[in-house]
């Protein structure tokens, strides 16, 4: 039986149940741990500064979101990452609203030595992380579309030496070299909290059990948005319905993989 391109990246995760160390913001680490949960992953949110760094070793993978900072949160990062890198987990970072912020801006250039895998952000975050000029948003907004940040995007790539995916209408996704195109997804999937933030959760999840992190990110991000699409289906329905729907509909796409 042909499937879509992801599926055996989604059946890997179905079968594997990696645990995801997740440091992320406070308004959606329910929601993530649930869209993690619905792939048939298993979350974790460790974040206090003394357990951050060792529960790092032992997890598949993590997800450094910057979200909502804190002095506890940002010392738990800075251990989870460099922890990550020593013991060799794949590790994403997620430079919420960078750019618009100087001190996360900061914290954010510090956490690339640690060599992240992925690099996921939205227009003006990865143009902002790169370095570019009047690219900063309005904290988690994008002022740009995100084929307007693609250079900045491979720029940052060879320059890290992470995959970088710009979220958008069309998620971008490049090594610094090749670039993939992921469309698809629905407007409503803007509309509801951490649903960005939750898509790093799932690079994360993709890239404990997939070898290559260009493909990680490409696949994760043509999950998210084959389930948007579907839970927008008609009758098309409002904001709450949909987050729901996005669940039911990841589920729905975790079990198709592992049939």
């Amino acid at each position: 039986m042909t499937g879509p391109s992801w599926g055996p990246s989604l059946r890997a995760v179905t079968s594997g149940s990696p645990l995801v160390h997740c440091l992320t913001n406070i308004v959606v680490a329910g929601f993530t741990a649930n869209v993690l949960l619905a792939l048939g992953a298993s979350p974790a949110m460790v974040e206090n500064a003394e357990e951050a760094g060792p529960f790092a070793t032992v997890a598949g993978a993590v997800l450094v979101n910057l979200g909502t900072l804190s002095g506890e949160r940002e010392v738990a990062m800075r251990a989870a990452a460099a922890a990550a890198r020593g013991a060799s987990r794949p590790w994403v970072l997620d430079p919420v609203a960078v750019g618009a912020l100087e001190h996360r801006t900061l914290l954010a250039r510090e956490l690339l030595n640690h060599r992240p895998a992925v690099i996921r952000g939205n227009a003006s975050e990865i143009a902002s992380l790169a370095g570019a000029t009047g690219a900063a948003g309005r904290g988690v907004d994008s002022n740009m579309d995100s084929g307007a940040a693609l250079g900045a995007a491979m720029d940052l790539a060879r320059e890290s030496g992470a995959v970088v995916a710009v979220s958008g209408a069309v998620d971008y996704v490049t090594d610094g070299r090749q670039v993939l195109e992921v469309p698809g997804g629905h407007i409503l999937m803007t509309r509801v909290t951490g649903v960005g933030c939750a898509l790093g959760a799932v690079m994360a999840a993709l890239l404990a059990v997939v070898a290559d992190p260009l493909q990680a990110g490409r696949d994760a991000s043509a999950i998210l948005k084959e389930a948007g699409a579907r839970a927008a289906s008609p009758p098309v329905p409002g904001t709450g319905t949909f987050a729901v729907r996005l669940l039911d509909c990841l589920g729905d796409l975790a079990l198709e993989a592992a049939s």
